[in-house]
């Protein structure tokens, strides 16, 4: 199997607009979500990780006009423009690829407030993704991969396959979703978000918390320089569907465990750390330790990002996974923030303390809406 390499990485969260930035935060172990008031985005209190608006806004306006591009746009553009300085990769490039993964994209445009500022199509992802195209030069027609909440791991796993394939050099993913009205209003009915910031796998967590964000991962089928960390690689990749219900998941966590079973087999490694979905609603902590427990993967660390900066839904598999390759690179497991006692039936090891470790792979899980469920290697070079 071909090796595909990370070239560069970006992740702009309410915890910063660097991978490095996010990364000093959650070491310091704090949080971006926090108690919200937005008359326009719900009708009361709410929490939530939300990315600075004004900050947002200025940092896009060194390089461009904010008021062409939506808020969704500034957050993709801004992160990929990032990650394109650390790589050198030409966008126009008949073998470079554009994927963009979301659940929702511009779906703020269907709000009333929202429906004069920008043309109607803007809010169909295709669209949107050719617009980003356009804004890099980009020659090729860009891929949209909107799988629930795996969408930013299919991306890698769908980038890392074209390149073995032969068919890209390079392939840049981006991952980004926002908090709307319409997100906040759809688990509001659900009754899953929680009443603070989101505790994944402890015994008292009560549902997860939201965020936005946008996170941005460049492949490529050439080793970059190493340098002295050396380079991160994108293994095996699966993805399954248990098709047990429209929102919640099987039971007894056999689309996770078959996606994590068929790359085990595949890549016969011991797992040095895992990266759990860990949204902290009680049925998909329990599911996944179920899971993880069918694979003989109970002891292995464990932890989730979730309690750092929400469920950013569409981009969560791009950003964590770019968590991940830091993790890789400078030897050390980030805790479970948020976690105290566990509160799963199966043992699984969370890491409830930051840990200085030399991980030589990490193995990224993430599930969603449907019944669909993904897996990821990541090793280190």
């Amino acid at each position: 199997m071909n090796d595909v390499f990370i070239a560069s990485d970006n992740i702009i969260t309410s915890l910063g607009f660097t991978t490095r930035d996010n990364a000093v935060n959650m070491l310091a172990g704090k949080t971006g979500i926090r108690l919200s008031e937005d008359d326009g985005l719900a009708p009361g209190p709410f929490y939530a990780s939300l990315v600075d608006t004004i900050l947002l806004c200025d940092t896009f306006s060194a390089f461009d006009d904010p008021d062409k591009y939506t808020r969704f746009e500034q957050m993709a553009i801004c992160s990929i423009k990032n990650a394109l300085s650390g790589a050198n990769i030409d966008c126009t490039d008949a073998k470079t690829l554009f994927i963009l993964s979301s659940t929702k994209g511009n779906i703020d445009l269907l709000e009333k407030r929202n429906e004069k500022k920008y043309s109607g199509d803007r809010v169909y992802l295709w669209n949107t993704a050719r617009l980003i195209r356009r804004y890099f030069n980009f020659r090729n027609e860009p891929v949209v991969i909107s799988n629930a909440c795996i969408s930013g791991v299919q991306a890698i796993i769908t980038g890392a396959r074209l390149i073995r394939a032969g068919l890209f050099d390079n392939v840049v993913i981006n991952g980004t979703d926002i908090i709307t009205e319409f997100v906040l209003s759809g688990f509001l009915s659900f009754k899953s978000l929680s009443n603070g910031a989101c505790r994944p796998f402890d015994r008292t967590r009560d549902g997860l918390s939201l965020g936005e964000g946008s996170g941005t991962m460049i492949l490529t089928g050439k080793p970059p320089r190493s340098g002295t960390k050396g380079n991160i690689i994108v293994g095996e990749g699966f993805s399954t569907n248990d098709a047990n219900h429209i929102s919640g998941p099987s039971r007894t966590g056999e689309g996770l465990f078959i996606a994590i079973d068929r790359l085990i087999k595949k890549s016969p490694v011991s797992i040095d750390f895992i990266s759990a979905h860990g949204t902290a609603t009680p049925y998909n902590d329990e599911m996944e330790s179920i899971a993880l427990t069918r694979a003989g993967l109970q002891s292995v660390p464990v932890n989730s990002f979730k309690g750092y900066w929400g469920h950013t839904l569409g981009a969560a598999g791009v950003i964590e996974s770019v968590m991940c390759v830091y993790s890789l690179r400078e030897n050390v497991l980030l805790n479970t923030l948020g976690y105290h006692e566990l509160g799963v039936t199966h043992p699984v090891n969370i890491i409830d303390k930051v840990v200085k470790k030399k991980a030589r792979n990490c193995l990224k899980i993430a599930s969603g809406f449907g019944g669909c469920n993904a897996s990821l290697l990541l090793l280190k070079k």
